[in-house]
Parts: C-alpha cells; sequence; structure tokens
C-alpha cells in the first residue's frame, strides 16, 4: 500500500494558483455581495484551500455605486471611527459615506469579513474596488464571474 497517497496536501505560495476576476455589483445586496467576494478573496472555493495561505484570487468590483442596502439601513446604519483623542467618536452614515465614496461600503463590508491579522491585511490588497464600469486591470485578462452560481 503506498503512504503517500494519505498525505495531505498543502498550498504554499509556490503551488497557488491565483486568478483574476470581475464582479458586477450592480444590483447585488451589499452584505451577500461582500460575503462571495470575501469567499472569493479567502480562497475558500478552491480544493486546495490552506488556512494560513493567500490561495484566493484578484477580485475586481465594478459598479459600486448601483449597490443596494435593504430596510431602512441608509439612514440607520452608522460607520463609527475614533480619532485617537478624547471625544473623538465620529460616525456617519450609509448614506453620507456612499455620498463621499460608493467604494469605502464595499471594502469595509469585505475587510469586515477577512481575518483580522496579517493574512487579512495581504488578503485584502487583492481587492479592487471601482464605482464604474471601467476598471485599469485589462492587462490581467480578468474573468468576468456571475456570483449568484457561487454557493
Amino acid at each position: 500500500m503506498n503512504t503517500l497517497s494519505y498525505k495531505t496536501v498543502s498550498a504554499n505560495k509556490a503551488t497557488v494558483s491565483k486568478e483574476w476576476v470581475v464582479v458586477d455589483a450592480d444590483g447585488q445586496t451589499l452584505g451577500r455581495l461582500a460575503s462571495k467576494i470575501a469567499k472569493l478573496i479567502r480562497g475558500k472555493h478552491k480544493p486546495n484551500f490552506t488556512p494560513h495561505v493567500d490561495c484566493g484570487d484578484n477580485v475586481v468590483v465594478i459598479n459600486a455605486e448601483k449597490i443596494n442596502l435593504t430596510g431602512k439601513k441608509w439612514t440607520d446604519k452608522s460607520y463609527i471611527r475614533h480619532t485617537g483623542y478624547p471625544g473623538g467618536q465620529r460616525s456617519l452614515t450609509a448614506t453620507e459615506m456612499f455620498e463621499k465614496d460608493p467604494t469605502r461600503l464595499v471594502e469595509k463590508a469585505v475587510k469586515g469579513m477577512l481575518p483580522k491579522n496579517i493574512l487579512g491585511s495581504a488578503l485584502f490588497r487583492n481587492l479592487y474596488v471601482y464605482a464604474g464600469t471601467e476598471h485599469k486591470h485589462d492587462a490581467q485578462n480578468p474573468k468576468a464571474i456571475n456570483l449568484n452560481d457561487l454557493k
């Protein structure tokens, strides 16, 4: 009996196959979109997923200005930050943040679904969000992907 067939194959930087994918956010709900994007970035959809390795894909999100929020989240959802000074807590509603920069809603949602460590920081650099349909990653030949086909 061949004992090598029982070895667990663990992916590393040399054996990982990273792809470029384009995701269209037009008409998508923010949280559902973000969870599927986080799964793509993390690499959990691949059979050789390894938790401690960046084995996910590079994801380009277009049409971030056409994102949907359900219920009263446009007015009730708040994004809180702190300046670091006493009494320096600041907050913005989803509408205010969307008016400043529509890409930041998608970025914050996806970043919250990635690991909170050095690997998570490296994975977040594989996300590129654009408000319109134009992006600057045509040279990488990204593959358009339909998120509704993913589990």
